[in-house]
This record gives C-alpha cells, structure tokens and sequence, in this order.
C-alpha cells in the first residue's frame, strides 16, 4: 500500500509550478505561505513572491494574494488585495497534485479576470484555441473545461468560496497574524 505523503502544515512554505498540456513548465512561485490544507484543497497567501516565466525571465508579485485550489475543480482562483478592492485571476486549470516539489497543475490558458468592481472579463481565449489544437486537448477536455467556466461564474456571482467577503477576510487575517509569528 502506497505511504499517504504528509500535508504542508499551517505556515509552512510552498513553491507553486504551473505546466502546459504538453508537459513543459509553464511558471513558477518561489514562496507561498500555506494557510489550510487538507485531502481536497489548500489556501495560501503569497506577497512579494518570486515568479519565474518558462523563458527565464523573473518578476515580484505586488501585493498580498490569496490563493485558492481545489482538486475537484478545473480551476484556480487567486485573489489580490489590492488598495482600490479585490481583484482576481482565475485559472481554468487541472485539479492541483501536491509532491514533496511544490503544488503542480497544468494551465488550460483560458483565464477569468474579475475587477474590484465585480466587472469579469474572460481572457485569453485565442490562446485557448491556438493551444488546443496545437496539443489536441479533445472534446473531453474542452467539455469539462467549459463545465467548470460555469460553476466558476456561479461562484462569483453568488460570492461563494474564494469569491466571498468573509473567505477574504478570516484568510488575509490568518496570513498577516502567521506573518508576524514567523517574524
């Protein structure tokens, strides 16, 4: 019988590695601070974490993030605090795996924005396309894909999960009080 791997804990540090459908990687962040974990989701929050782009190039995120994966949902949700609100960037994505690595998921391209407004706006949609028939995603992938757009606009629109006030606000607290802890 296969050895469960133990969960990141409570303040502990992960690294989070996006891929393409292909296999290669796609991005990735240095540091996020793990805020819940368990057999079907974790939170976490990052702030000023390094990300590394599949061509090398390197930035710094600008501000404090929480983000959101679920392993039952082909989507991620990453919430940015921001001074003028919440904005957020969803990832149509595979369900995340967990390895003594980091969080890995392969990026679907198709990318939801939603302004701290509550305007959305769906993204990248041309690279959907371009991607999908250069790496076959099939009509098993797409219909799924196009089944959990659904279930992320129910979501946002009935503030559930990620999307709601209270999620952000218990969340960014949990990270700011572990954050002066570890300090």
């Amino acid at each position: 019988m296969p050895r469960l791997q133990k969960l990141p804990g409570e303040g502990d540090f992960i690294a989070i590695q996006s891929y393409k459908h292909d296999g290669s990687l796609h991005r990735i962040w240095r540091d996020t601070m793990v805020l819940k974990t368990n057999e079907n989701s974790l939170i976490g929050c990052n702030n000023h974490t390094l990300v590394t782009e599949d061509d090398g190039r390197h930035w710094v995120t600008r501000e404090p993030a929480l983000v959101y994966f679920h392993k039952h949902y082909w989507f991620n949700v990453v919430a940015m605090i921001r001074d003028d609100g919440i904005a957020y960037y969803c990832n149509l994505a595979s369900p995340y795996v967990l390895d003594k690595e980091a969080l890995k998921y392969i990026d679907y391209d198709l990318d939801v924005k939603v302004f701290p407004d509550g305007r959305r706006k769906l993204l990248d949609a041309d690279e959907y396309l371009e991607f999908s028939k250069r790496w076959n995603y099939g009509p098993e992938i797409d219909h799924i894909l196009k089944r959990n757009v659904r279930i992320l606009v129910d979501w946002i629109e009935n503030e559930k999960g990620p999307f709601s006030k209270e999620f952000i606000a218990i969340w960014y607290e949990r990270y700011l009080e572990l954050s002066r802890q570890n300090q």
